[in-house]
């Protein structure tokens, strides 16, 4: 499965925790520089996005928003801690 993250400039461990749970394709832009977000298209090979809420402006979170409802992809919005992030994931019922 594939996985977009979308927002902190360094991902840590985390990367390493999604990797476990089986998404081998992940893809990470920062969301702070606002010209990324002027043209933003999501992947077209993306099975997921993972928006983290702490490091992102709110243009590019509704813009990614916009373009998941668009094209019926997954969307969480999560705080940059792996709690936090498992536990979306879980209410989501994306984990096994």
């Amino acid at each position: 499965m594939s996985l977009m993250v979308v927002g902190a400039d360094n991902l840590g461990s985390i990367k390493n925790n999604i990797e476990s749970l089986g998404f081998d394709d992940i893809k990470h832009i920062s969301g702070r520089k606002k010209s990324v977000f002027r043209s933003f298209k999501l992947p077209v090979n993306v099975d997921m996005v993972l928006v983290l809420t702490d490091y992102i402006h709110h243009s590019a979170m509704k813009k990614v928003k916009q373009e998941a409802k668009e094209k019926n992809i997954n969307a969480i919005f999560s705080r940059r801690s792996w709690s936090s992030i498992y536990k979306k994931m879980e209410r989501r019922q994306l984990l096994n």
